[in-house]
């Protein structure tokens, strides 16, 4: 397969999940850089897309941080704003099975501020906090609006946080699944945001069990890998970057990500079931480069 040359650009926050070093109440807490778009970026830059950010980082010494290492994997900038307000902050807590939940500090930060832009072709992704958070949330619905209008392909992957699973973000959500090609849920997201049969492409994370996907061809899933789970950070995003990563790869609009068959997608599905299999046998969200899948 060739290296991806349509553009992926990426649009949402970037935070700092303060991560326990074990799972007790009390355990210490260390820094992590984070964050669903974030995430989704570096792994795309790792996996060596042509990938674009598009948020607002504080330049704090946490923001400071988040874009040198955005910027060391390969992922532009250009279209990235900057401001004196502080960086979002996620504290995590683990289950005894390596599972995150998370609690958000978000008042007056950088990235509720975020003016994106939207694009023209290509492919735009969307996700995680930053949709759930006005008056940013607001501007990204419009940019995922204005880029399907102008024919690129819209990627959605709501992330959805009890913190914010309120009627009212639901409602948000839905309202943008208009404008949505493909939408990636985990399987416990599905009940929460209800009939998608509209959207093309609905790939659902199935934890332990793999990835399925529901398209115009049928339904197909795949196993996951068997692997020791240090935690689950980032594994979602990771399945993410690796589904547009391998859709990109392909050269595909619209209409020829609603046509790809049933080989097709169990290829992109096992891509992207390997690649979080790394990430999820690593702490914190750590995705994998190309080399080490094995193949592009």
């Amino acid at each position: 397969m060739t290296s991806p040359t349509a553009r992926i650009t990426v649009y949402g926050e970037a935070l700092v999940d303060l991560v326990p070093a074990a799972a007790e109440p009390l355990a210490p807490l260390t820094p992590a850089l984070g964050g669903g778009p974030f995430n989704v970026a570096r792994a795309l830059g790792r996996l060596g897309a042509d990938v674009a950010f598009q948020s607002r980082l504080s330049d704090d010494a946490f923001g400071r941080a988040l874009r040198e290492s955005l910027a060391a994997d390969g992922v532009d900038l250009s279209h990235c704003g900057q401001g004196p307000e502080p960086t979002t902050l996620a504290v995590a807590s683990l289950d005894p099975n390596g599972a995150a939940a998370y609690t958000f500090y978000v008042e007056g930060t950088a990235d509720r501020l975020a003016e994106p832009e939207p694009i023209t072709e290509g492919f735009a992704v969307f996700g995680t906090l930053s949709l759930a958070l006005e008056p940013a949330s607001l501007r990204y619905a419009a940019a995922a609006r204005r880029s399907a209008e102008a024919g690129a392909v819209v990627c959605l992957d709501p992330n959805i946080r009890p913190a914010f699973a309120s009627e009212k973000h639901r409602l948000f959500l839905r309202g943008m699944l208009e404008s949505v090609t493909l939408l990636k849920l985990s399987d416990e997201e599905i009940e929460f945001l209800g009939d998608t049969s509209h959207v093309p492409v609905v790939v659902t994370t199935l934890g332990g069990n793999g990835i399925g996907v529901r398209a115009p061809f049928g339904t197909v899933e795949v196993a996951a890998p068997a692997v020791k789970v240090a935690d689950t950070i980032g594994a979602g995003d990771t399945v993410m970057a690796a589904l547009v990563y391998q859709l990109a790869a392909r050269g595909l609009d619209r209409n020829g990500v609603a046509a790809l068959g049933e080989e097709d997608w169990r290829e992109i599905l096992d891509f992207a079931a390997r690649a979080a299999a790394i990430t999820v046998a690593r702490t914190g969200a750590q995705p994998p480069y190309l080399r080490e899948l094995g193949a592009g």
